[in-house]
């Protein structure tokens, strides 16, 4: 087994695909690094610059790296405040990860898409694997702007890179890392401490959403499939529920009867409302195998009870 090496893996999807490549690989074969030191570690970790091209090959070759999962992105809602860095990281980054894979052709690479790469002007309703895309953010354009490269990269020098269009993804380990579809983890909080949430998107703003722990199953899975049966080299379609902030509130409010939300949009609307709220992900099914276990209720269900216990007043001892 190749060694695998993981960019940006203190965030969301990160902290949680180390934690399942190591329990898949073993925790010596994989490699953890960032910008900033993680909260706690359990393996090995490192400090490491993705925008350092020069430091990255030297990691690469010195620790034998097979394969890269490079997740390091300034997503959507941080993108539109700063977006000059935003590009430059988001663009930066990936290019060295593939320049890197040109010169070794051994080297496997993920990269992570998003439906923030279609816009105002893609179908809404079961978007198509292939369509209209229009960005109209500086994350959704920095994430087609990957895609194009990743499918030359592949076309013209052969590199094995496989790529998953994410919606948003929801999950209890570690908080979001200020994408247009955060509230859905956000809203969990607030109604275990007893607070009125206010939401940032309109009630009725249905979005693409997935429990992280199918997000983690595709991305492992789609790297492990045969090379013959990747036969999308941009990025794929993935999908598992859609829902609105009332929808998701209504199901939270059965078990917290007194839980409170108030609708305040602000600029994360009109970056919502530029994005699909359903997607058809039939490539992805049938050229790999790809299915979801988590529908809206299983979602609610594990974020609620895992929340619960993390945010229990400690008792005290005796």
């Amino acid at each position: 087994m190749d060694n695998i090496l993981v960019i940006g893996a203190n965030g969301q999807l990160g902290s949680e695909l180390v934690a399942a490549l190591r329990a898949n690989f073993g925790a010596q074969s994989v490699w953890a690094t960032d910008i900033r030191e993680p909260e706690s570690s359990e393996g090995q970790f490192a400090l490491l610059d993705v925008m350092q091209g020069k430091e990255l090959a030297a990691f690469v070759a010195h620790h034998q790296i097979g394969q890269i999962y490079h997740l390091a992105a300034m997503l959507s809602a941080k993108g539109e405040q700063h977006p000059q860095l935003a590009w430059d990281l988001n663009m930066t980054g990936l290019l060295n990860v593939l320049n890197l894979a040109k010169e070794n052709t051994q080297l496997k690479v993920f990269w992570p898409s998003s439906i923030g790469a279609f816009g105002p002007s893609t179908p809404k309703q079961n978007t198509p694997q292939d369509t209209l895309m229009d960005p109209n953010t500086v994350y959704g354009i920095s994430k087609l702007a990957g895609e194009r490269w990743c499918q030359y990269y592949y076309e013209k020098y052969g590199v094995d890179v496989r790529s998953l269009r994410y919606p948003g993804l929801i999950g209890y380990k570690s908080l979001p890392g200020g994408g247009t579809t955060d509230y859905a983890v956000d809203i969990f909080y607030k109604a275990i401490q007893g607070e009125t949430y206010t939401c940032f998107l309109q009630e009725d703003t249905y979005l693409p959403m997935m429990y992280m722990e199918d997000a983690v199953n595709a991305t492992v899975a789609i790297m492990q499939a045969p090379a013959e049966q990747i036969k999308v080299r941009s990025s794929y379609n993935l999908a598992s529920m859609s829902f609105s902030p009332a929808e998701i509130y209504a199901k939270i409010k059965v078990r917290y009867p007194e839980f409170k939300i108030a609708y305040q949009p602000d600029f994360r609307q009109h970056i919502a409302a530029s994005w699909p709220q359903s997607i058809d992900d039939t490539c992805a099914r049938q050229d790999w195998g790809w299915q979801h276990k988590f529908g809206l209720d299983e979602l609610v269900d594990v974020m609620l009870l895992n929340l619960e216990k993390r945010l229990a007043p400690a008792k005290p001892s005796l």
